[in-house]
């Protein structure tokens, strides 16, 4: 649905670069103003959320939250240890059948 609003540019320096950019870019100005009002509410948004953000975070550290690094090469230490494991074990002892694998 289209609603129609006009605007009115008290700068105008800005109403001249607007129009300008719009030609530049071979879009409609309307556009360019929508895309920044569209831009200026999502930044808001993300204004509300900097205090959720920050009490999550106070909540992360007080009950001893890791940095995502520190876990990362922790996984990667360990997938190696299991490798090489697996590989001492497999060289090691010699495969067995499953016919041999029930016997025992």
């Amino acid at each position: 649905m289209s609603r129609k609003m006009t605007v009115v540019f008290h700068d105008e320096d800005l109403y001249i670069k607007l129009k300008e950019e719009a030609v530049r870019c071979h879009i409609a100005a309307s556009q360019i103003v929508a895309d920044a009002v569209r831009q200026w509410l999502e930044n808001r948004e993300d204004a509300d959320l900097i205090p959720v953000i920050g009490t999550a975070r106070t909540e992360w550290e007080e009950k001893g939250g890791r940095p995502w690094s520190d876990i990362e090469l922790e996984t990667q230490e360990d997938l190696q240890n299991i490798v090489e494991m697996n590989q001492a074990v497999s060289v090691a002892e010699p495969r067995m059948s499953w016919s041999e694998h029930l016997k025992n």
